[in-house]
């Protein structure tokens, strides 16, 4: 029987390497666990005029990411074919240049839901106040400073629903149209981005989704490049939209025009707010709030977030902001 004998230098090397390995395989056990915590997919694509940008949290979703990117992608091509006013081919420019057409669901449900925030907003949100951007050079024409007849005219083709104009909600709509389908694959925390957001659950870090607020100032032409506040949605689904005046404008005469009209007026804004975010349950209503609260002016839009829990604002003044106590 042969007994080896150990050097107690051996022992001590044998032992800690096998401390090491324990060690590496502890560390490397929770590094696992950690990753197999999240794993999120970015998606981006060209849509409405801009970038978007998808990022989700794939843990436990069988839909490989090439799928997930082509269903995203076929959504936002099967809004620009029936919402866009910039497509000249789209159901919604075929049926404001007279053409007998076939509504489809998505144009249906588009104009069921502005109805119901036109009604809510006491006219301040009008889907059919096209031909008054138009007029004032905000819409899909050059002209600017109608006359009052001219203005009065517009009036009535809106009245009429001559024109229709989707662009205060329709980017909102996507945002919804997008984390619907994300939920249908089962997926629960996402951060969609088409220009307006709408975020749920956590991000790749484990904390909730985390946004800028522009400052509204004329010469803040690049979005996140000067801020006036950053929201954390700790968690929550939320839509997150702002509208401003300080990008779209021109001046005649001295005289600013904002790009943001009254539809029932027929003229554009005059008060001092120059931006409104609004945070609420999904993009859809965040984006046409905001839209409400640019032209109802700073009193209006406070009394309308006081009055309705689950909505949140930061209205920016020329003089003074406001935030709702949840912001």
């Amino acid at each position: 029987m042969h007994i080896f004998m150990l050097k107690s230098s051996t022992f001590v090397q044998i032992l800690c390497l096998t401390m090491r390995v324990r060690f590496f395989t502890l560390v490397f056990a929770v590094f696992v666990l950690a990753s197999c915590g999240s794993r999120y997919e970015t998606l981006r694509g060209y849509a409405q005029g801009g970038l978007y940008s998808v990022q989700y949290n794939a843990r436990g979703v069988s839909v490989p990411r090439r799928q997930v990117q082509a269903a995203v992608d076929g959504i936002l091509y099967a809004v620009d074919t029936t919402l866009s006013g910039y497509n000249r081919k789209s159901l919604l420019s075929r049926r404001n240049a007279g053409e007998e057409v076939e509504l489809n669901d998505m144009f249906r449900d588009i104009l069921e839901l502005s109805g119901y925030y036109h009604d809510l907003s006491g006219g301040a949100f009008d889907v059919a106040a096209g031909p008054l951007f138009d007029i004032w050079g905000f819409g899909f024409t050059t002209d600017s400073l109608p006359s009052d007849d001219t203005i009065a005219a517009a009036m009535e083709r809106c009245r009429r629903q001559e024109v229709l104009n989707f662009n205060a909600i329709a980017q909102g709509y996507s945002c919804d149209l997008v984390a619907g389908y994300l939920h249908s694959i089962g997926v629960h925390d996402m951060l969609v981005d088409i220009g307006e957001i709408y975020c749920e659950g956590l991000n790749p870090e484990g904390r909730g989704w985390t946004i800028g607020i522009d400052t509204p100032s004329d010469d803040n032409d690049t979005p996140g490049k000067d801020l006036s506040g950053i929201w954390k949605s700790g968690g929550g689904s939320y839509g997150v939209v702002t509208s401003g005046n300080y990008r779209k404008f021109y001046v005649r005469d001295g005289k600013k025009y904002a790009h943001t009209i009254d539809p029932r007026t027929g003229r554009p804004v005059e008060h001092n707010l120059l931006s409104a975010t609004v945070i609420a349950p999904n993009a859809t209503e965040a984006d046409a709030l905001a839209t409400y609260f640019m032209v109802a002016g700073l009193d209006e839009a406070r009394s309308f977030v006081e009055s309705h829990p689950g909505i949140e604002a930061f209205l920016i003044c020329s003089d003074s902001s406001w935030k709702s106590p949840g912001f």
